[in-house]
């Protein structure tokens, strides 16, 4: 008696069958109908391209979105609105190691600076040089406020006013970099310094130069461009430092641009897409040899391999701009979107082909057009379910990840889902329809390319119907007699279980690292110069900016704000990590400045205003108008210009922000100095509580340009576990209503779920950390292993019989060639890609080829031992095997005549 689960499952089984079966005659009778169809959905869905938007700002890519870090940088931002473009050099002698202090090197890069302050750029026909670019600020140099000296550079080549001549005459430069400050001061300008007991410094290995120039960016087009200072970066500053080996022979130079990261990110990623190229390419010519026989005849398929790509351009257009109609943007990440599209599509590709040939019972010559549109709608009815539950699966994955609060997760994920509707819906039409054009051109014995044109017949062409391929025979004979034997059995499952175990552990151990640096490619000047920063200026870290609200409030706290570095002081070692505000460039407080100014000088030359015992200005309004005076351009204290803000008549103060920085918040990890993402988090959270604990001051808050990929980090592990977590729950649901059994089901769904555990766990070993990236693999994991398994798994329910070995091995016999076809089509694209110089691309590729030697291992071969031993009952629609209806018939008869012979006895005795 049939149960109820199974009757649904018959049910939905055979809906699925006639919709698809539907589908088939009428793709297969009209053919030519279908693709114009189909070309002319993707052109409509086309027009929206003129919607297309691009993203490449950081802060609206990788920014979770209603974070406190969103909400400190709009704050931040209505007060310091103007951003500044940092630019900066590591001076060193070219002995490596050597001492950088020595006349020569110093008059050598008192030279290039010179260089570089006073060339031009051009760009849209004006001119501009280092002066009209750079942020101004308070006199840098010693007795000098004119020319650079009025740009805020930090270098100890300010002690000679920028000028050669002053250097050249100095007969003690030691002596008067001495005084350039503090011990602490000259620790922060140069690398590796050496003092002596007394104090005094006595060499170093390198110095900075940064030069900080004023922001001047807009918004086109989605990306943040800043044509005048890239220009001048471009013509002025990188030209002059790539040629510093030859033109100053003592100096040795690492540098980082404004324009750096982009420029070398955004040429890793043009120069690898090439490689893309290469990979659909090869995809092509694998589709090309497997499909069908590799020498053009009878039975080669080259012209259905074309058609397999175009399947997936139509899809990718069509999904492209249908996503831009509803206005997605386009970001970096989305480049990976082709790639991926080519990987789930060739494994519909195979399948339906696959079911194509296994339906051809005779001869092509003996198939007419109606005989051929027959045969495609029988394919379609026994592929259609297959290709739909792992589309389902698919789409549904990135349907979830869609609604991600990391705005490039969201995108990438959602024009995914629309493009693997419109592969399942183009495999079923266009692609079926190539196949039935291709098969009548093989019936007429025309050629590939010139199909117009008819070949002469060879006797030796004929052939009788479907035969087994190279890949069927394998697992027929070999593959899954040794894996579903007694020994192989428990080889598996001891085998698999291992594996989980070690994805487990790798799965609690995988780390959240900020991996910003590995965008950069091997060979840049970018990684030189990380890591000459890591090896000189081990201390030096993240900015940091306190912002202090309230005009009446600050005045009140006024003496608090001005000795707030005791309330900063010894937080290096421990969260929050804040450096000890010990020099210049780790803090500087504008009260504190000026503070000191009146205590030493008065008011005299900032408006005279009468002080009261505490030195300040008695009333808040002489307060204000004090510090206007000081940080105006022309006062003594022009270096905390950008510092504060007052309202449009200056009558009063709105805020001020503190500048600080964190202490360097990184750690070893497999022998390279990354970011330690753990305590970037710490740092900021304590650095929240801190501020807030500070009740007795004004209004305040913590703010950092890191701050937005921080945020990125603390949730990006929770979302990539509940992202994965929520997609295997769909992907149960999917395969229970698409392959209508629970027992299936449960297998297909537990094998994905050990699968995707040990791909985690592949990832530690491999030092793959949790980013963006790798969550958008693993979301691409989640579908790319459901396809293997879940054919396999709907193909032993339609299996007949009660031996679970036979089915387990019919099912491999025919979709296992279809699938291995599949993966190994993917796998060859992922071989082209390893050799990437782009974070993205290899970090994808490994990804990739870990997804596919583990999604392939599970779904052929630990999935049909599982389905061997606790495997559901066929539907009731499955074909049983000849060899076992010839057993039932021959039981049946002997039955009969044991029945007959028992009657004859009876009647006999009677």
């Amino acid at each position: 008696m049939t149960s109820c689960t199974e009757a649904f499952g018959d049910k939905v089984e055979g809906g699925i069958s006639g919709f698809f079966r539907k589908i088939g005659d009428f793709v297969g009778s009209k053919p030519r109908k279908t693709i114009a169809a189909a070309i002319l959905l993707t052109v409509i869905c086309g027009a929206g391209f003129a919607r297309w938007e691009t993203e490449n700002r950081p802060e609206e890519l990788w920014v979770p979105q209603g974070t406190t870090a969103e909400e400190e940088t709009i704050r931040y931002q209505q007060y310091f609105a103007s951003s500044t473009r940092f630019n900066n050099v590591l001076v060193q002698s070219k002995d490596a190691g050597g001492n950088v202090l020595t006349k020569e090197t110093l008059e050598d890069a008192m030279q290039m600076h010179m260089k570089i302050a006073s060339e031009i750029a051009t760009v849209d026909d004006e001119d501009y040089d280092l002066v009209d670019l750079c942020v101004k600020g308070s006199a840098e140099c010693v007795s000098r406020n004119d020319g650079e000296c009025q740009c805020v550079i930090t270098s100890i080549l300010r002690q000679w006013n920028y000028d050669l001549t002053t250097l050249q005459s100095d007969t003690d430069v030691l002596k008067t970099i001495n005084a350039y400050g503090s011990t602490e001061d000259l620790k922060a300008v140069l690398g590796k310094p050496v003092f002596s007991e007394d104090g005094e410094l006595v060499s170093a290995e390198a110095f900075t130069l940064s030069y900080f120039l004023e922001g001047r960016s807009e918004v086109v087009d989605g990306s943040e461009v800043d044509p005048i200072n890239e220009g001048w970066e471009l013509d002025v500053f990188l030209a002059n430092l790539e040629t510093v080996s030859e033109a100053y022979p003592s100096l040795s130079v690492d540098y980082f641009a404004g324009r750096s990261f982009e420029d070398e990110f955004g040429g890793a990623i043009t120069g690898d897409l090439v490689l893309v190229q290469v990979s659909y390419i090869l995809a092509f010519l694998y589709l090309g040899a497997t499909m069908g026989k590799v020498k053009c005849g009878p039975g080669s398929r080259w012209t259905l391999a074309l058609g397999a790509l175009v399947t997936v351009g139509l899809s990718t257009g069509a999904s492209f701009g249908l996503s831009s109609a509803f206005g997605l943007f386009f970001g970096p990440v989305h480049s990976l979107l082709p790639f991926i599209l080519l990987g789930i599509g060739v494994d519909d590709a195979f399948v339906i082909v696959n079911a194509f040939n296994r339906e051809r019972n005779d001869s092509r010559k003996s198939e007419d057009n109606e005989g051929i549109a027959a045969r495609s709608g029988r394919a379609l009815a026994r592929a259609g379910a297959s290709i739909t539950v792992t589309s389902a699966t698919d789409l549904v994955a990135f349907g979830i990840s869609s609604s991600s609060r990391l705005p490039a997760l969201a995108s990438f994920c959602a024009f995914a889902s629309i493009g693997i509707f419109f592969l399942w819906a183009f495999a079923s039409t266009f692609f079926t329809a190539t196949l039935v054009l291709d098969e009548r051109r093989q019936r007429d014995n025309r050629r590939e390319c010139l199909c117009c044109v008819t070949r002469k017949q060879d006797p030796g062409d004929e052939d009788d119907g479907f035969e087994e391929d190279m890949y069927s025979r394998y697992f027929r004979n070999y593959h899954a007699p040794a894996i579903l034997s007694k020994a192989g059995k428990i080889i598996v499952l001891l085998a698999f279980a291992g594996l989980f175990s070690f994805g487990v552990y790798g799965a609690i151990n995988l780390p959240v690292e900020d991996t910003e640096r590995e965008f950069i490619p091997d060979g840049s000047y970018l990684k030189d110069y990380f890591e000459a920063t890591d090896d000189l200026f081990p201390s030096r870290g993240i900015d940091l900016f306190i912002t202090f609200e309230g005009g009446d409030l600050i005045y009140e706290s006024r003496q608090e704000l001005a000795e707030l570095d005791s309330r900063l002081t010894n937080l290096s070692t421990s969260a929050p990590y804040i450096a000890e505000p010990v020099s210049e460039e780790a803090y500087q407080n504008v009260m504190t400045g000026l503070y000191d100014y009146l205590k030493e000088n008065g008011s005299g030359k900032i408006g005279g205003v009468a002080l009261g015992e505490d030195m300040w200005p008695t009333t808040e309004a002489d307060f204000v108008l004090t510090l206007a005076n000081y940080t105006s351009r022309s006062g003594p204290g022009t270096t905390y210009f950008q510092d504060v803000i007052f309202s449009e008549d200056a009558t009063e103060l709105l805020a001020f922000r503190v500048n600080s920085e964190y202490s360097r918040l990184t750690k070893i990890s497999d022998g390279r100095i990354i970011d330690d993402a753990d305590r970037q988090i710490d740092a900021m959270e304590t650095t929240r509580e801190l501020l807030e604990s500070w009740d007795d001051l004004p209004s305040c808050f913590p703010y950092s340009e890191k701050f937005i990929a921080i945020e990125g980090f603390k949730i990006i592990r929770k979302e990539l576990f509940m992202n994965v977590g929520l997609s295997i729950l769909a992907v149960g649901l999917i395969v229970f209503f698409t392959v209508a059994s629970p027992g299936a089901a449960i297998l297909i769904t537990l094998n994905v779920a050990c699968c995707l555990v040990e791909i985690l766990g592949f990832m530690y070993a491999l030092g793959i950390a949790i980013d963006t990236v790798s969550v958008i693999n693993i979301v691409l994991a989640v579908g790319l292993s459901v396809d293997y398994s879940a054919h396999v798994g709907h193909c032993f329910m339609v299996k007949g019989g009660e031996d679970k070995d036979r089915r387990a091995l019919e099912s491999l016999a025919d979709i296992g060639s279809a699938v291995l076809s599949g993966a190994t089509s993917t796998f060859l694209a992922v071989v082209v890609l390893l050799f990437s110089s782009s974070y993205v691309f290899e970090v994808l590729s490994r990804q990739f080829a870990l997804t596919v030697a583990l999604g392939v291992s599970h779904g052929l071969i630990l999935l049909p031992v599982l389905l061997s031993l606790i495997g559901p009952q066929p539907f009731s629609s499955a074909e049983v095997p000849d060899e076992e209806k010839k057993d039932f018939e021959r039981k049946e008869t002997e039955g009969d005549e044991t029945g007959r012979e028992n009657q004859n006895s009876s009647d006999d005795s009677d």
